[in-house]
């Protein structure tokens, strides 16, 4: 090619695309797109409740999907994220109704509890060289056993928020005289700001991309691989922790043995936002983006008729299309 001529076409070469990235306006453009949708097949989507509902959605799955970004840019993935939440939720709810103690001190339990889950990832990925998909499907389903016997089977409810104890619940969801503000998009943006900058512009970020663009160049350049490696799943598991404390605060009850499959939600959150499934490359602005595409559909379907079965295969539909996307442009590299 000779000089002076640019690669790529108008839309790709346009300095704002440049900057925000390809993958991000895209994304974008479907978000506003599926609001429109949503919009005009039902005016009852239109309600300032469903807003809320989005955000209240997004809440534990944005958690989610920020930490399992990190292990998917180093080319692995975190099957227990979502029974690892319920899990945490469940253990540290229990510990407020059965031993009384303060939600505070409950609120950290929950994060440690998915610190634990995460070193237990960490510990069996870079130490034991196990596949990334056995080990965190192996510590799912310890996950899903361990809060069912850790709570004798049984439901847990947090404190509500009109008590003392709730006073958790307007981190997330704020009551006005009534009106509910969701300001927990407010913490949700600031973890999202604080974690990219960490990849982008910190050394432990720099290495744990390095790894997942060429373990074995990184290990010959004196990266020591197996270190930043266990981080990725150890970040992971303190944002499943964050993610339990949204989650209950979300919801009125915690049930044993669920979670399983909601990981899939932020997984593919991650992935329609950017970041290559073979790893070396993610964004925490457009993982949040992504599941901001997956809350429209949560949210949405129901309202033109379409229930569970059907959201399913349409998150499924979505994930196919997403990797695809990925696989084409990791070929065309």
């Amino acid at each position: 090619m000779g000089a002076g001529v640019k690669k790529g076409n108008a839309f790709t070469n346009n300095p704002i695309v440049k900057t925000v990235g390809t993958q991000k306006i895209v994304v974008i453009g479907v978000i506003i797109f599926l609001a429109i949708f949503f919009s005009w097949m039902s005016p009852a989507f239109r309600q300032y409740s469903t807003v809320v509902s989005i955000f209240d959605f997004s809440y534990y799955v944005s958690l989610m999907a920020i930490g399992v970004t990190f292990p998917l840019i180093t080319g692995g993935v975190d099957l227990s994220i979502g029974t690892g939440m319920v899990a945490a939720g469940l253990f540290a709810g229990n510990l407020v109704n059965q031993q009384n103690l303060p939600v505070g001190l409950a609120l950290l339990v929950c994060i440690l509890f998915g610190v634990a889950l995460g070193c237990l990832n960490a510990f069996s990925v870079a130490k034991l060289n196990l596949p990334p998909f056995i080990a965190t499907l192996s510590s799912m389903m310890i996950a899903r056993g361990l809060g069912s016997i850790l709570v004798g089977g049984m439901s847990v409810t947090w404190p509500a928020g009109a008590t003392e104890q709730g006073w958790f619940r307007s981190i997330f969801r704020l009551d006005a005289n009534g009106t509910l503000i969701p300001v927990g998009f407010i913490l949700i943006l600031a973890l999202v700001i604080v974690m990219s900058v960490f990849l982008n512009h910190s050394r432990p970020g720099r290495y744990i991309i390095s790894v997942g663009s060429n373990k074995e160049a990184a290990r010959l350049s004196g990266i020591h691989v197996a270190k930043w490696h266990a981080l990725a799943y150890i970040i992971s598991g303190f944002f499943t922790g964050l993610a339990g404390v949204a989650y209950a605060a979300t919801f009125q009850g915690i049930v044993p043995g669920t979670g399983a499959g909601l990981e899939l939600d932020a997984i593919a959150g991650v992935i329609i936002g950017g970041t290559s499934m073979k790893g070396g490359y993610g964004t925490i602005g457009g993982t949040l983006l992504g599941v901001f595409v997956m809350s429209l559909l949560k949210t949405g379907l129901p309202f033109i008729g379409l229930q569970a079965n059907w959201q399913q295969i349409i998150t499924g539909i979505v994930l196919i299309i997403a990797v695809f996307i990925d696989v084409t442009r990791n070929a065309k590299k």
